[in-house]
Protein backbone atom coordinates (compact mmCIF):
# COMPACT_ATOMS: atom_id res chain seq x y z
CA UNK A 1 0.00 0.00 0.00
CA UNK A 2 1.37 3.77 -0.79
CA UNK A 3 1.66 6.05 1.92
CA UNK A 4 0.91 9.74 0.97
CA UNK A 5 2.78 12.50 2.69
CA UNK A 6 -0.27 15.03 3.14
CA UNK A 7 0.83 18.95 3.16
CA UNK A 8 0.99 20.56 6.53
CA UNK A 9 1.24 24.23 5.79
CA UNK A 10 -0.94 24.66 2.87
CA UNK A 11 -2.39 28.01 4.04
CA UNK A 12 0.87 29.80 2.49
CA UNK A 13 -0.24 32.09 -0.75
CA UNK A 14 1.95 30.61 -3.86
CA UNK A 15 4.88 33.10 -4.60
CA UNK A 16 4.12 34.16 -8.52
CA UNK A 17 6.86 37.08 -9.06
CA UNK A 18 10.19 35.51 -8.03
CA UNK A 19 10.04 36.39 -3.44
CA UNK A 20 6.43 37.94 -3.82
CA UNK A 21 2.96 36.79 -3.97
CA UNK A 22 0.15 38.32 -6.27
CA UNK A 23 -0.85 40.55 -3.47
CA UNK A 24 2.64 41.70 -2.27
CA UNK A 25 3.42 42.20 -5.93
CA UNK A 26 0.22 44.90 -6.53
CA UNK A 27 1.14 46.54 -3.67
CA UNK A 28 4.72 47.12 -4.24
CA UNK A 29 3.82 47.83 -8.26
CA UNK A 30 1.37 50.40 -8.26
CA UNK A 31 3.47 52.81 -5.91
CA UNK A 32 6.40 52.25 -8.50
CA UNK A 33 4.40 53.13 -11.51
CA UNK A 34 2.82 55.97 -9.71
CA UNK A 35 6.43 57.35 -8.67
CA UNK A 36 7.72 56.40 -12.75
CA UNK A 37 4.68 58.54 -13.47
CA UNK A 38 5.32 61.43 -11.28
CA UNK A 39 9.50 61.29 -12.26
CA UNK A 40 8.40 62.97 -15.83
CA UNK A 41 5.72 65.17 -14.62
CA UNK A 42 6.81 66.99 -11.34
CA UNK A 43 9.93 68.70 -10.34
CA UNK A 44 12.34 66.29 -8.83
CA UNK A 45 12.72 67.27 -5.19
CA UNK A 46 8.41 67.30 -5.01
CA UNK A 47 9.35 63.60 -6.93
CA UNK A 48 11.56 62.82 -4.62
CA UNK A 49 9.64 62.66 -1.07
CA UNK A 50 6.37 61.52 -3.12
CA UNK A 51 8.50 58.52 -4.32
CA UNK A 52 9.64 57.78 -0.82
CA UNK A 53 5.90 58.03 0.85
CA UNK A 54 4.45 56.14 -1.88
CA UNK A 55 6.78 53.34 -1.71
CA UNK A 56 7.05 53.29 1.86
CA UNK A 57 3.32 53.04 1.70
CA UNK A 58 3.01 50.62 -0.87
CA UNK A 59 5.53 48.27 1.31
CA UNK A 60 4.62 48.55 4.50
CA UNK A 61 1.25 47.37 2.75
CA UNK A 62 2.69 44.55 1.07
CA UNK A 63 5.15 43.15 4.07
CA UNK A 64 3.51 44.64 7.41
CA UNK A 65 1.76 41.80 9.69
CA UNK A 66 -0.52 42.88 13.30
CA UNK A 67 -0.53 39.98 15.47
CA UNK A 68 -0.22 37.71 12.51
CA UNK A 69 -2.59 39.58 9.79
CA UNK A 70 -1.49 41.09 6.91
CA UNK A 71 -2.20 44.54 7.51
CA UNK A 72 -4.45 45.01 4.35
CA UNK A 73 -6.99 42.42 6.41
CA UNK A 74 -6.30 44.20 9.87
CA UNK A 75 -7.25 47.42 8.11
CA UNK A 76 -10.15 46.35 6.65
CA UNK A 77 -11.53 44.24 9.74
CA UNK A 78 -10.69 47.93 11.40
CA UNK A 79 -12.68 49.52 9.01
CA UNK A 80 -16.10 47.14 9.44
CA UNK A 81 -15.76 47.59 13.13
CA UNK A 82 -15.73 51.05 13.05
CA UNK A 83 -18.46 51.81 10.80
CA UNK A 84 -20.72 49.09 11.79
CA UNK A 85 -23.17 50.06 14.07
CA UNK A 86 -22.60 49.48 17.73
CA UNK A 87 -26.03 49.96 19.76
CA UNK A 88 -28.25 47.35 19.83
CA UNK A 89 -31.87 48.56 21.10
CA UNK A 90 -34.63 46.55 22.99
CA UNK A 91 -37.76 47.81 21.36
CA UNK A 92 -40.71 46.85 23.07
CA UNK A 93 -43.36 44.91 20.79
CA UNK A 94 -46.52 46.51 20.68
CA UNK A 95 -50.06 44.99 21.40
CA UNK A 96 -52.33 43.87 24.15
CA UNK A 97 -50.48 42.81 27.10
CA UNK A 98 -50.88 39.43 27.33
CA UNK A 99 -53.80 38.16 30.02
CA UNK A 100 -53.69 35.66 32.88
CA UNK A 101 -56.54 33.51 34.20
CA UNK A 102 -57.02 32.98 37.49
CA UNK A 103 -58.25 29.95 38.70
CA UNK A 104 -60.80 29.58 41.64
CA UNK A 105 -59.36 27.82 44.64
CA UNK A 106 -61.82 25.15 46.25
CA UNK A 107 -62.01 25.23 50.34
CA UNK A 108 -60.33 21.53 49.84
CA UNK A 109 -57.31 23.10 48.67
CA UNK A 110 -56.83 25.69 50.48
CA UNK A 111 -56.84 23.62 53.66
CA UNK A 112 -54.81 20.64 52.07
CA UNK A 113 -52.31 23.94 51.55
CA UNK A 114 -49.62 23.78 53.76
CA UNK A 115 -49.58 26.97 55.97
CA UNK A 116 -45.64 28.32 56.65
CA UNK A 117 -45.04 28.46 60.04
CA UNK A 118 -43.80 31.75 61.66
CA UNK A 119 -40.76 31.01 63.96
CA UNK A 120 -41.15 33.45 66.79
CA UNK A 121 -37.76 35.15 68.57
CA UNK A 122 -38.02 32.60 71.43
CA UNK A 123 -37.82 29.47 69.00
CA UNK A 124 -35.18 31.11 67.42
CA UNK A 125 -33.24 32.25 70.95
CA UNK A 126 -33.54 28.51 71.58
CA UNK A 127 -32.41 27.42 68.44
CA UNK A 128 -29.51 29.69 68.40
CA UNK A 129 -28.41 28.10 72.13
CA UNK A 130 -28.86 24.89 71.19
CA UNK A 131 -26.08 25.34 67.85
CA UNK A 132 -24.18 27.53 70.29
CA UNK A 133 -23.87 24.61 72.94
CA UNK A 134 -23.54 21.53 70.13
CA UNK A 135 -27.04 20.05 72.03
CA UNK A 136 -29.60 18.80 70.10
Amino acid sequence: MNQFTVPQFIEHKPKIVGPLTFGQFIYVAIPAGISFFLYFTVPFFIFVILAIALMSAGGILAFGNIKGMSLPTALKNFSAFSFAPKIYLWKKKTGPPPKFIERAVTPEEKMASPVPTIVGKSQLKDLSRKIDTGTK
